[in-house]
């Protein structure tokens, strides 16, 4: 896979936070390779590292999405649901970013019958049809619609498990990344100094607490899934 992404800068990092790690009691020893000096009880993460895995990543986004792979991002935590949300929307990606219901991927009949039921309401919601049931019938199907756009409204257009997942807290998303060790499915994991580095199949050390962090992670990774979706449009 020839190397595309050099538009990765320190200067960027170093304003947007991305060197600093948790305390240095807050640690997982296997991070010690991506960390290169401790500053008033703060761990500093190597940005040579960081860009050079985030490059690795963007390179192997663009070419699934010029191949049409789909992704799947996830982030709930408060501080980045809102960066998930834009980015992935922008990108045409699935998210995940309010909570991960256990088994949305290893038990994926049960998801798509969520899914089914959830498109089958929203058609019934449009056309106008709640209007026409009972005050009570009709609250109860409002709520059933509220909770599954909240937890499943990023992914409703889903038909299949995805090619590649995107997670920006791998302890807030341990559940999921799990999920994707289970069945195989290649993961892109944003990791604070507290991560195991080993899980996922490109870890990309960085602040995961800071948001201007998360978004310029997410920014290089969309840049490359959009160009890479481009060309996919043009040669299909």
């Amino acid at each position: 896979m020839t190397s595309r992404y050099r538009n990765i800068h320190l200067e960027e990092m170093m304003e947007a936070g991305v060197h600093f790690g948790h305390g240095t009691r807050k640690w997982n020893p296997r991070m010690s390779p991506y960390i290169s000096a401790k500053c008033k009880g703060i761990h500093i993460i190597n940005l040579t590292r960081t860009a050079r895995f985030l490059s690795e990543a963007c390179d192997l986004v663009f070419d699934a999405s010029s191949r049409g792979k789909q992704f799947l991002i996830v982030g709930i935590k408060n501080k980045a649901a809102d960066s998930v949300a834009r980015a992935a929307i922008r990108a045409r990606c699935h998210y995940v970013n309010k909570k991960w219901l256990g088994g949305m991927l290893t038990n994926w009949s049960t998801t798509e019958t969520r899914l089914h039921k959830f498109r089958d309401l929203r058609m019934e919601q449009t056309a106008g049809r709640l209007a026409r049931l009972a005050k009570r019938d009709a609250a109860v199907v409002k709520r059933q619609l509220s909770h599954l756009q909240t937890y499943l409204g990023g992914i409703k257009y889903m038909t299949g498990l995805p090619d590649i997942i995107i997670i920006v807290d791998q302890h807030e998303e341990y559940t999921a990344l799990r999920e994707c060790i289970t069945l195989g499915i290649s993961t892109i994991c944003l990791i604070d100094t507290n991560c195991d580095p080993d899980l996922a199949d490109i870890s990309i050390p960085a602040n995961d607490d800071a948001i201007a962090s998360i978004r310029l992670i997410l920014t290089k990774l969309i840049f490359a899934i959009c160009e890479g979706r481009s060309s996919y449009i043009r040669n299909p």
